[in-house]
């Protein structure tokens, strides 16, 4: 695996490839990588010739500067896990060498409205900070085909629409969340779990699971439905952070032509701050 620490040589690697008539997709992580960011790389690989995955902890899209500071770094163990999993490129830069003049003199991409909704009327700036690092990355790998969770509903969305936007030649892949056998949805944020923690975590998952039952059996009270499950999970040891059941295709409210819903999940568990999502198909005569 070409491990690559600055944007020449990336453009480098990706010219030789582009040479040989190569195709190429991009795995953009956090680091701290488990088995749900090992998943997108075997998507990609099944997608194009060459996978570059990139690992860059982006302080723009950090609006607590104690959750920048205890973002979990792993590089050796990451570095091992791509190497298993076959990835042709792990590109690692840092801060200095995506923003040199700093994060308040950088250019930055706004998606309008998307961005301003739901996670993002939470944390104020988080997503202005995920399309520009991802808009810049693109650049400088300039990828066929990048992957991303849907772990993040809001975030795929946003990087979808960003990209027609700004007519990007890239295709947008989400890839389903992956799960612990609880169905707890795999996060570098469960390692902030304590053991007690950890036993309470697959409540929220449950708790979906059970919106998204009543949801298809026809019940379209959603504010009963959400006030309900909020106080399961606050006395399950949570501390809610939102419940939304918006239409899964725009994430506004739902309309009489909505075709489909996505729950939208975030609680804290202690230091971790937990989020999950599940789409439910709506059938025409129950709307």
């Amino acid at each position: 695996m070409n491990i690559c620490n600055d944007i020449a040589a990336v453009r480098q690697q990706v010219r030789a490839w582009r040479q040989q008539g190569l195709t190429i997709a991009f795995v953009p992580t956090m680091g701290n990588l488990h088995q749900g960011h090992i998943t997108l790389v075997k998507q990609a690989q099944t997608l194009a010739d060459k996978v570059i995955v990139s690992i860059f902890v982006n302080p723009m899209q950090f609006n607590n500067a104690d959750d920048l500071a205890n973002y979990p770094s792993t590089m050796e163990q990451d570095c091992d896990k791509l190497v298993q999993q076959g990835a042709d490129c792990l590109f690692t830069p840092t801060p200095e060498l995506m923003y040199p003049e700093g994060l308040e003199n950088h250019t930055r991409v706004d998606v309008p409205g998307i961005a301003d909704l739901l996670e993002g009327a939470l944390r104020p700036g988080h997503y202005r900070g995920v399309s520009t690092v991802v808009t810049k990355l693109f650049n400088i790998v300039q990828p066929d085909i990048a992957c991303f969770g849907d772990k993040d509903f809001q975030q795929t969305a946003l990087i979808r629409k960003m990209t027609s936007d700004l007519a990007l030649p890239i295709e947008i892949v989400g890839v389903p969340t992956v799960r612990e056998p609880s169905g707890l949805a795999m996060s570098s944020r469960n390692g902030y779990l304590t053991t007690s923690e950890r036993a309470i975590a697959p409540t929220l998952f449950a708790v979906m699971q059970h919106i998204a039952e009543q949801i298809s059996a026809g019940n379209r009270n959603f504010t009963k439905v959400i006030e309900k499950a909020t106080n399961t999970l606050n006395s399950s040891g949570f501390k809610t952070d939102s419940i939304d059941i918006v239409d899964a295709d725009n994430l506004l409210a739902m309309t009489e032509k909505t075709q489909r819903v996505v729950i939208l999940m975030a609680a804290f568990l202690g230091k971790a701050r937990l989020i999950d999502n599940q789409t439910v198909d709506l059938h025409p005569a129950s709307i």
